[in-house]
């Protein structure tokens, strides 16, 4: 994990374009390039957090705030009767993006036993 900037921090400060949904002065929210799912959306905080294990406890109102914000984003997509919330942590996991993120996935169906698969 470099201390360059990530590409959601470069989004952040207007320096790559991308499909903003949502933003507020401690997240954004944008649409996945690569979606994976018809509603694929990407809650980023502001704070530029590498992976979920390293926040600590002065983070505990941001991630909670960014939980909340998933649910909000969830009602305003169409999806809150039914969708999933993802948080790779590590390559190992599927993290390519060392800057927390949350991605917010729905329209698609889903159950329970494809949560270890691609």
């Amino acid at each position: 994990m470099s201390a360059e900037k990530s590409i959601f921090t470069k989004i952040m400060d207007g320096d790559i374009p991308a499909q903003k949904v949502y933003e507020d002065e401690d997240c954004i929210c944008i649409k996945d390039i690569s979606p994976q799912a018809p509603t694929h959306l990407l809650i980023i905080p502001r704070k530029p957090i590498p992976r979920l294990v390293d926040a600590t406890v002065e983070d505990k109102a941001l991630l909670g705030h960014l939980l909340l914000k998933v649910g909000d984003l969830a009602r305003l997509s169409g999806v809150d009767e039914a969708f999933r919330v993802v948080i790779n942590n590590g390559e190992g996991a599927g993290q390519t993006v060392f800057h927390l993120h949350l991605h917010l996935l729905g329209n698609k169906a889903f159950d329970e036993g494809s949560l270890g698969m691609h």
